[in-house]
């Protein structure tokens, strides 16, 4: 038993990697308000949930009941809308739902915890009273493979309206539990489980490591009394009056920001003189107005060696003002074509001379990046996200070649930035903005010129496991701090 009172998620990762590993040790989460903040439908874009009948009951249940009564209801309503529907489609609309919406509010904490027990090789289970429909996009993504749910019955892939069994609730989660841990050979006593709601008191019973994540009155009392360890995680919230004040203030000065840098160097007609100077300063009143601050560690990689390929993990519309804070000027980007369709980032893109891709033509990308290798041997370095898309949470997922390829081609260093945190300034497919800190982590170059172009596949996947590493054990920042 770990020693109880609030501990900070730190404290918590460490005690995993001090802990017994292995397979036999699981780590079980609720979903519902330990793994995913639930939240009421949002507003405007979000309106078309309220008049979607199976949109709302999907969607309005994430945070799990907290009494009897409530997850009757839940039952009774789901039963009633989801009745006639298929399977299929139930599938489909939980997929759209977590794609639009529900991506934003998973906890970030929750997502270092999950990586903490995948690193300490332990066996992931994602345990919740909700049905397959809510939970399954989420568990997807963040890589947990075992997932108990509440099962709906069907017949020939249509919904009948009942439950399949026994609702995974109080008791019933417990013993599906108990049960997947004897089919898995899991050694209870050596496990972990999270979870904030007195219905899962059970379910917290049951394990050596207990912790009470956001716990509620009846939780709280219980973690006191057993000296279990509390977890808090920050709610995530659909933006306010104040974030689009924000944002607004941050788009009009990122707009005249670079107005003003390109101003600063018209005289010398040099369009990359312009370039960097609009960068910098764009970047700088970006940050300054929407009270966003940049801490960096390994900053002197930035700046040099020069020209480099500067790779990094992409979540957000705001990683280029965070690139262009962390590396001045003297780079420009690679990105894919739909960006130009972007009002404000595709001009700019454009003026940088960024090279644009159409990520369905492979024969047309691999024509268009054969001029960034004259690019890079004329001493301008480029930035690429090796992912090809923002990602919906710190995942990072597969790397494709091409910035590799280009760097081996010109005969540059391979430059790796980590970035943490954007995701939660700015989410994946929005272009509000939050105030906070972004971390960024730029890690030593990497020589390139010895890898063969035609088998690199597994230095390419050891550079994505140094963001992968780096992201779960976050290096100390520089001394400065970037202050807005």
């Amino acid at each position: 038993m770990s020693a109880g009172g609030e501990w900070s998620v730190d404290a918590a990762i460490e005690a995993i990697r001090s802990g017994p590993q292995g397979p036999r040790v699981g780590a079980i989460f609720d979903f519902g308000g330990t793994v995913v903040h639930g939240f009421t439908p949002p507003s405007g874009p979000g309106r078309w949930l309220r008049r979607n009948p199976l949109a709302d009951s999907l969607l309005t249940s994430v945070r799990g009941a907290r009494a009897e009564g409530e997850y009757e209801r839940f039952l009774q309503r789901t039963m009633h809308a989801w009745a006639g529907h298929s399977e299929a489609e139930l599938t489909e609309l939980g997929e759209k739902l977590f794609q639009r919406t529900l991506y934003g509010h998973l906890y970030p904490e929750a997502w270092r915890l999950i990586r903490a027990h995948e690193a300490a090789g332990h066996t992931l289970v994602l345990a919740t009273c909700l049905t397959r429909f809510q939970v399954l996009p989420a568990a997807a993504e963040l890589g947990i493979e075992h997932v108990l749910y509440t099962p709906m019955a069907a017949q020939d892939g249509v919904l009948t309206g009942y439950v399949d069994g026994k609702p995974l609730w109080r008791s019933g989660k417990a013993e599906a539990v108990r049960r997947f841990a004897r089919d898995h050979d899991l050694e209870l006593a050596a496990s972990h489980a999270y979870a904030d709601a007195a219905p899962d008191l059970p379910l917290l019973e049951l394990v050596g490591h207990p912790t009470a994540v956001n716990p509620d009155p009846r939780t709280a009392i219980e973690a006191t009394e057993r000296s279990w360890p509390v977890l808090t995680f920050r709610p995530r919230s659909d933006p306010g009056a104040l974030d689009l004040a924000r944002t607004a203030l941050g788009f009009a000065s990122l707009l005249g920001g670079a107005a003003v840098g390109v101003a600063a160097k018209a005289g010398t007609r040099d369009q990359r003189a312009m370039a960097d100077s609009m960068i910098e300063v764009a970047a700088d009143a970006t940050l300054r107005a929407t009270g966003i601050r940049v801490r960096v560690t390994g900053r002197e990689h930035a700046l040099a060696p020069r020209p480099a390929v500067f790779v990094f993990n992409h979540q957000s519309q705001f990683d280029m003002v965070v690139l262009s804070e962390v590396l001045g000027g003297g780079f420009t980007a690679i990105a894919k074509r739909e960006i130009t369709a972007n009002p404000v980032f595709g001009p700019l893109l454009r003026f940088t001379g960024a090279t644009f891709i159409d990520r369905s033509d492979s024969a047309g990308t691999r024509a268009a990046l054969a001029p960034v290798v004259d690019t890079l041997r004329g001493g301008l370095s480029i930035v690429v996200a090796p992912e090809g898309t923002r990602s919906f949470t710190p995942r990072v997922g597969p790397f494709k070649k091409g910035a590799f390829h280009i760097a081996i081609q010109a005969g540059v260093p391979v430059v790796p930035i980590v970035i943490r945190n954007a995701g939660e300034i700015a989410w994946r497919n929005s272009a509000v903005v939050r105030k906070g800190v972004v971390d960024v982590a730029v890690l030593p170059p990497i020589d390139v010129s010895g890898w063969d172009p035609r088998a690199m596949d597994a230095e390419v996947e050891r550079v994505r496991g140094l963001f992968v590493d780096t992201l779960l054990d976050w290096p100390a920042p520089d001394a400065a701090l970037t202050a807005r």
